[in-house]
């Protein structure tokens, strides 16, 4: 299925509902050197809608590990997990921020932080930064 342009009063919609901040490692768009993306949390080729529900923020390089997946190895028990999805799940139930590094608490957080590789060295040291100058973490708004 063909990619189809989504109109701005949703992109406006999306990034407001998530406080402009990437929903999966919430990363604050203005702390990109790009733009945030809109995510189709489940791919139309998966079968997932345009609807306003099924769309995430997501940075540049969420998004880019992410693609069109929405399961993954679970790393401790080597097993299929889905992906955390922001519209029906909380955060805090899947991740913990320790320190710098995203760790994941159930075989979801896990899978996504694995997937989406939350706690590679550049990552790391960009939260690092981040955090000394009071950038991170800023939480997006609940849905």
């Amino acid at each position: 299925m063909a990619r189809q342009h989504i109109p701005k009063p949703i992109r406006r919609q999306v990034v407001q509902r998530a406080n402009e901040c990437c929903e999966y490692c919430l990363i604050h768009q203005d702390d990109r050197p790009e733009s945030h993306q809109i995510d189709h949390i489940l791919a139309l080729k998966h079968g997932g809608s345009d609807e306003l529900d099924n769309f995430a923020l997501a940075c540049a390089v969420c998004n880019h590990h992410k693609g069109t997946d929405f399961y993954a190895i679970d790393p401790l028990e080597q097993t299929a997990a889905p992906l955390f999805n922001p519209r029906t799940q909380s955060w805090n139930e899947h991740f913990q921020l320790a320190g710098v590094e995203i760790i994941g608490l159930t075989p979801t957080g896990r899978a996504t932080a694995w997937l989406l590789r939350f706690n590679e060295e550049e990552r790391l040291i960009e939260r690092q930064e981040l955090i000394e100058v009071g950038r991170y973490p800023l939480q997006p708004r609940s849905t």
